[in-house]
Order: C-alpha cells, then structure tokens, then sequence
C-alpha cells in the first residue's frame, strides 16, 4: 500500500497549529505547521503564542488570486494542499530559488541590488526553518507558495521579482530532482554499509560449510561466506541501479515555466550549472511532465527491497528451532508479551514485511501517471508522499540490516550436525564418473541408484562400501571416496565464481579491496 494520508479535515476548527512533523533527513530542529486542520488540545493552545487571534482568522489573498473574486472554501483548501508534506523540500526550493535569481540578476533582468536582498532573505527563511521557528501555512498551498510569501512578507518588493520566468510547475520538478539526488546518495551509503558488514561476517566463517538450497531442499554444500557474499552481489547490482537513476534525473527543468518556456532571456544553463545538474532538460514540455525519474527511483527501491525481504526471510527462517543455524543477539532480538520463552528477529520480519509498502509507493505513481496527457497536472502533486515513504522505508530496512548482520552468530556445531542428511555430495559423484568417462546422464542415472541404495541401507554415499557402489557400476574405483563427503564435495569446485575455498577466498579479497575493508 502506498504511503498514508495526511490528517483527517473534517474538523471545522480554523488555523490550528498541526502536530510537528520531523524532516526525514534533519535539519537542525522540528518544524510546525499552521492551517485549517482538526485542532489538538494541547497543540491548539500552543499556537496561541505563535500568533494573534487576528492572525487566526485571516484569509489572506493567494498569489495567484487576481482573477478570482472569492477564495476557496476551506474543504477545497485542505484537500488540494500539499504542505503538509511538501515542506521537506524546503531546502531544495531555496537552492533553486537562490540559483533563479542569480541567474536573473546574471541576465539583467533583476538588479544585483534586489538579488542581494533576495539571497539574504532566503538564508533569514532557511535558519527559522531549521530552528523550528518558521510558519507554515495551509493556507499557503504548498512549499514553494510558504517561502516565497514568506519572503515578500520579509524582503518586500524585491522579492516580488522572483517569480520572473518561473513557474511551479517546473519549480517543484526541480526541487524533486534535487531532493531524488541527495536521497540516492543516501541509500547508496547504506548499501555500502551493509555490503561492509557482510563481508565482515563472512571473514569470521571462512570455512564454515552450509547446506545449499534449492527448491528450500538440500542440494550442494556450499561455504558460508559464498552465501553472504551472494547477498553482497544482489546490493552491487541495487547500487549500480541508482547510481545509473541519479545520472539520467541529473538535467535541470528550472526555466521550462509552465510548458512553454519563456519570451524573456534566461540562462537556462547557468541555473543548471550553479545547482551541478549536468545540463538544462532539452524540451519544456517534458521538463514539468516528466516523473520517469521518479518511478525509476522507486523500481530501484522496490528491487532493492525484494533482495532485503529475501536476506530477511532466510535470516528468520535460520533463527527458527527447526533450523538453529543462526542466533541474535538480544540488542537485535523482542520478546513475547505471553510467552516469556520467545526470542523472535523481528527486525528481519518487519524487513520483510516493509517491502510490501515499497511495492505499494512503486504502484502507486505508476497509476498515478499511466492516464495523464502532456504536460503538468495536478494529479503529479500525489508523488510526493509515496516517493517520501519508499525512500525511509528503504534507509530503515538497510539500517536494521546493517545492525542485525553485526549481531549475530552461526551455530557451527549445529550445522556441521545437520550437513550429512540430503546427500549434498551427490552431484559431485556424478562428477566423478564424468571424469572417468562416463557420460553425464548415465552418470546422473548411476548416483540416483547409489542414493536409492543409501536409503534403502539408511546410510550416507561415503558410507557406501566400494563393493556396494560396483553392484551399481562397476566403474567406480577406489579413489571416489574423494568425492565423497561434504568436505571434499566443496574442494572439488573449481569453476570461476563456485563455492570453491580457493574461489570463494578470492571473492572475498576481491569485496574487501572494493569496499575499503582493511585486513
């Protein structure tokens, strides 16, 4: 399911001050909101000492409101705002905004005076925000509508100015691709850090040999450290995803306006290259409609997502009685409310579990987007929430990822008891008559007689008398009990990226030069 919405506006109290909503990425404090919403006791008293009784009941003219000779009821107000949320883009509307006049005082279409004017008022704006003294106002719409009020109210007529050769329409686009930006090298150090933390375990069971799955029944056996470094490999790829996303959102729509562009001489380009956007987007229209960067952003996360929940759900499974391979320690463990005995790595559940939402987010904008004609609409103002939500989901699957990797331990005893059941060193028998000849289906025919035989004897394959294997076929000598076992089996592989130990300590080597790990 996608993220959920903002509060309920049933309430007909007018300009409460909304309960403080956090910036996912902080900033320096917590930031209130004020609008028309259900008000909170202790909350609505609060506001009193942010603003007047007069301040309350004002509705003020919106900056858009010339043609209009009466305002929106407050039904229609709080439906269509987005501050709500929006207001996390604060940051990034000032860097954009700071950039455009710049660019306009560049092309003489401000003065230098006035940009001056302008650039300190957004820093004055920016610091209130920060410190959690700014108003933000449902009444206002949205975050570009807050600041840029906000900053008529400070500055005065310069800051009127601003607006030249702007639209929201490309100034939200901007601010989105800036924010996609900084969220992507996020995640991507999250990655790394739980790519390190794998590698590190791994180096702690280098010889420790695991049964294989496939079908979640016994195949091969395989070493520890060639399966956490499988999970390794899945991240790489979730990495290499993002970076490739972040290069193709990095072109900068700022100065498309509203689809058109603009009669008056900007410098598209100059814009671009003070916010480090590779270069100005080539088509106005495509500028403001296009969202292919984020429901790239979200199909990586979902990806990324689907590798997490699968970690998660071997790691649970593993953790569980029947399995015993691994135990958490108590920092990465809960308890049950009626059972005293219940140790259970809910960490790695809720990983599998917020994944769904993850798929929901990526959902959600693609049908959101699938109907919509060229260029902006408003339905695009509903990408926010579910592109804010995937992508704390995600930094908060690969935090406790991270955290669970660095505390556990695998119960090597137990699972060097388990490794005989499953007949693992079967496939290497058959290699065996391979190397002596025989062709592979024969020889995949000669060891399902040789495990029929182990059942009907309730005995391994290493078990095997040699005189039992040659009542199979007589071409078994007695050098294939170097085949056999699981220990051999494993020292048999050979082949490039096997679970060979030469094979597997190269890879390791290999992770730990690419990440930065020191020996």
């Amino acid at each position: 399911m996608a993220a959920a919405t903002s509060q309920s506006f049933l309430s007909p109290a007018p300009n409460p001050l909304l309960r403080p909503r956090i910036l996912p990425f902080p900033a320096g404090g917590s930031v209130s909101l004020r609008g028309r919403r259900p008000a909170f006791p202790s909350v609505a008293a609060a506001s009193t000492s942010m603003a007047s009784s007069e301040s309350e009941e004002r509705k003020e003219t919106k900056l858009w409101g010339g043609r209009f000779e009466e305002g929106v009821t407050d039904a229609v107000e709080g439906f269509t705002e987005s501050i709500s949320y929006d207001w996390q883009l604060y940051k990034y509307d000032i860097m954009g905004s700071k950039a455009h006049a710049s660019m306009l005082a560049a092309q003489g279409l401000i003065t230098a005076g006035d940009k001056d004017i302008i650039l300190e008022g957004l820093d004055q704006i920016e610091k209130l925000i920060q410190d959690g003294k700014f108003e933000w106002r449902t009444d206002r719409e949205d975050v570009h509508m807050n600041i840029e009020a906000a900053l008529i109210e400070k500055v005065g007529e310069p800051a009127k100015k601003l607006h030249t050769a702007r639209s929201r329409n490309d100034q939200i686009v901007t601010d989105l691709r800036l924010w996609c930006r900084d969220a992507i090298d996020k995640i991507l150090f999250r990655i790394k850090q739980f790519q390190v933390s794998l590698v590190l375990l791994a180096s702690k069971y280098v010889d420790l040999i695991v049964p294989g799955y496939t079908h979640l029944q016994r195949a091969q056996p395989v070493l520890l450290p060639h399966l956490l470094l499988s999970y390794v490999e899945q991240l790489e790829r979730d990495a290499g995803r993002l970076v490739n996303c972040r290069e193709r959102l990095n072109f900068c729509p700022l100065g498309a306006c509203a689809l058109a562009g603009t009669g008056l001489p900007i410098d598209r380009f100059k814009t671009a290259k003070d916010l480090k956007f590779t270069a100005p987007m080539k088509n106005s229209i495509d500028a403001v409609s296009d969202r292919d960067f984020v429901l790239e952003f979200l199909a990586a996360n979902s990806i990324a997502a689907v590798h997490l929940s699968r970690i998660g759900e071997e790691w649970v499974l593993w953790a569980s009685e029947e399995f015993g391979f691994l135990t958490p320690s108590d920092s990465v463990s809960t308890g049950s409310s009626i059972m005293p005995q219940k140790k259970n790595p809910d960490p790695m559940e809720l990983v599998r579990g917020k994944s769904a939402r993850v798929f929901g987010d990526l959902m959600t904008v693609l049908t959101l987007c699938k109907g919509l004609p060229q260029a902006y609409n408003r339905d695009l103002q509903e990408d926010k929430e579910p592109l804010f939500d995937s992508v704390k989901a995600v930094l908060g699957m690969l935090e406790v990822c991270t955290e669970f990797a660095q505390n556990i331990s695998f119960n090597s005893k137990r699972i060097q008891s388990s490794l005989p059941a499953g007949y693992l060193d079967a496939t290497t028998l058959a290699d065996y008559l391979v190397k002596k000849g025989v062709p592979f289906r024969t020889s995949h025919e000669i060891v399902g007689r040789s495990v029929a035989l182990c059942v009907s004897k309730n005995c391994q394959l290493a078990e095997l008398g040699l005189d039992d294997l040659r009542s199979v076929h007589p071409v078994f000598e007695g050098d294939v009990y170097e085949y056999l076992g699981v220990e051999n089996a494993v020292n048999k592989f050979i082949s490039y990226g096997s679970t060979g130990s030469e094979q597997v300590k190269k890879q390791l080597e290999d992770w730990r030069t690419q990440l930065g790990i020191s020996s």
